[in-house]
């Protein structure tokens, strides 16, 4: 008696390749809505801490001005010819810039922005400029 091996692959059908397809595309899609999840995250914790240090520099500049309005000039602030300049760190390359000076109406606020000392990087961007090359 001989006996045959009859070993035979499995089969593997339009619908089992269909649905390993699916579960593939299915994966690398949640992969990629977690990766933009997570950097919206990051994007967004970095716009609080930003917003939160201005206002933070913003309260410590309110109070050094309500100081000069008592006539008390606290220390980092100078004045020349009755115009008082100081600045509050808001990061370590932004700091609000402020300038008051008092006036016969009392008090005038001439200056009170954010200001950065970051070097500037320029970059330029090749743009089309109309014309087709040959």
């Amino acid at each position: 008696m001989s006996k045959k091996n009859n070993f035979s692959f499995p089969v593997v059908g339009v619908t089992s390749l269909m649905v390993i397809y699916a579960v593939l595309s299915l994966t690398i899609f949640s992969l990629l809505s977690l990766n933009t999840a997570l950097a919206d995250k990051r994007l967004a914790q970095s716009s609080i801490d930003s917003v939160a240090s201005y206002y933070e520099a913003d309260t410590e500049a309110e109070m050094i001005f309500s100081l000069i309005r008592q006539g008390k000039i606290p220390e980092g602030v100078y004045e020349e010819n009755g115009i008082y300049y100081y600045t509050c760190s808001i990061t370590e390359n932004r700091y609000l810039e402020i300038e008051v000076t008092k006036d016969n109406d009392g008090w005038k606020v001439l200056k009170w922005r954010a200001v950065t000392d970051a070097p500037w990087e320029e970059q330029l961007l090749e743009v089309w400029d109309g014309e087709f090359l040959a």
